[in-house]
Formats: structure tokens, sequence, C-alpha cells
């Protein structure tokens, strides 16, 4: 097997363009895990916070899957001078720019940092790190809406005395 091109680590430090946090359209998957971390942090039941923060986006195989909300400027809906919930951000944030599709191969990776002024700048990030990051982002599967329902469903008062 061939060594992938960052066999000796990428640099990368976020310098704050909020980039990757919007200007055009795009989706911010959230994994169960993710809602979860998230409702926690604002202190919410899942139904209340996907209400207020979230919409249901079609996805593979027509599936829906649960995603943030954007702004009218294609912001992140949690975008505002900063990331409001940086410490509970879901993984697709938290991997950036270590996706599978983004080190590939460098060709993807240099296009990419055209647009991202903290790739190819700052920290070297060893190859291990980015192997375990890449499959992470990989390994985190959306919750579909009928995920969703089934484990955030309402009980109606008159069933929860039966």
């Amino acid at each position: 097997m061939q060594e992938p091109f960052y066999k000796n680590g990428l640099k990368f430090t976020c310098k704050r363009c909020s980039f990757c946090c919007g200007h055009s359209p795009g989706f911010v998957y959230l994994s169960k895990s993710d809602l979860e971390r998230l409702c926690a942090y604002f202190k919410m039941t899942a139904p209340d916070f996907a209400q207020k923060y979230c919409r249901w986006a079609n996805y593979y195989h027509g599936t829906t899957v649960l995603a943030l909300q954007e702004q009218k400027n294609y912001d992140c809906i949690l975008w505002k001078d900063g990331c409001t919930a940086y410490q509970a951000r879901p993984l697709q944030c938290s991997t950036y720019p270590f996706w599978s599709w983004m080190v590939q191969d460098k060709a993807t990776w240099d296009d990419v940092a055209k647009d991202c002024p903290g790739m190819n700048s700052g920290q070297l990030w060893p190859k291990d790190y980015i192997d375990k990051t890449s499959t992470a982002y990989d390994q985190n599967t959306p919750i579909t809406k009928e995920e969703f329902d089934t484990l955030y469903s309402v009980i109606p008062n008159s069933f929860r005395d039966l």
C-alpha cells in the first residue's frame, strides 16, 4: 500500500476566518452523539434543540437526516463571531480539515487550502492523528428522522400512566 501524501504530517491552525462555517450553502450533519452533546451544552431537550437550531436534510439513499440550520448568509446557525458551541461542536466541525476526501491526495488538499488560510500553516499534525481524525469523520453517521422520532418521541400524557 502506498504511503499517503501526508506521511510526514500536515500543517493546520484555525485562523477563525469562518470559511468552513459558512459563506456558501452546505450541511453540518448531526449524529446522535453530536445532538446529545449540543443538548447538554445548551441545556435543552433534543426536540427543543432540533426545533430551534436544526432542519431535516435529504441524504444518501433517500434518507432524511438532522442538520444544523444556516443563517441567511449561509453561516452556520451557531456562528456569531465564533462558534457559540465550540466546546460541544459537532464532530464534522472538530475534524475539519482532516476529512477523508480532503486528505485523499495532495491535489485535493491544496485545492481546499485555497479557501482556508489555516491549512498548510501553523501546527504540524502527525499522520496518526490525521488517520484517526479521518476515520472518526467517516464513522460519524447522521441521525435519521426515523431514529430521532423513535428516540425522542413525545409520549402523550394519557399513555404515561399505563
